[in-house]
């Protein structure tokens, strides 16, 4: 069964910088497109960031977008997502998913693994 383990998490201030990571117990392939989400207290689960499974082809939400890069390194089983210019409303879990197919999407039920997540909290 695989495991995902997201790290990188923390406090930071509003404008700072941060980058998770979630390390995949099994092998990740091309045929995994591969997700970040968030979920702030008393909201519903929300996309982030998808990345397809070649890395050719990623998505952002709107709320990140030109503020976070999703990245993979399919040999060490590993994605990336870095954010700056971070903002007390980015203060979040945030999970990082597996889907059993190599084009992203934003839609939760697309993915078939879910990690425990990391808290990230932005003070102003």
């Amino acid at each position: 069964q695989v495991q995902l383990v997201e790290s990188g998490g923390g406090l930071v201030q509003a404008g700072g910088s941060l980058r998770l990571s979630c390390a995949v117990s099994n092998s990740i392939s091309s045929s995994n497109a591969m997700g970040w989400f968030r979920q702030a207290p008393g909201k519903e689960r929300e996309f982030v960031a998808a990345i397809s499974g070649f890395g050719t082809s990623t998505d952002y939400a709107d709320s990140v977008k030109g503020r976070a890069t999703i990245s993979r390194e399919n040999a060490k089983n590993t994605v990336y997502l870095e954010m700056k210019s971070l903002k007390p409303e980015d203060t979040a879990i945030y999970y990082c998913a597996r889907r059993g197919s190599t084009l992203a999407r934003r839609a939760p039920n697309e993915y078939d693994s879910w990690g425990q997540g990391t808290q990230v909290t932005v003070s102003s």
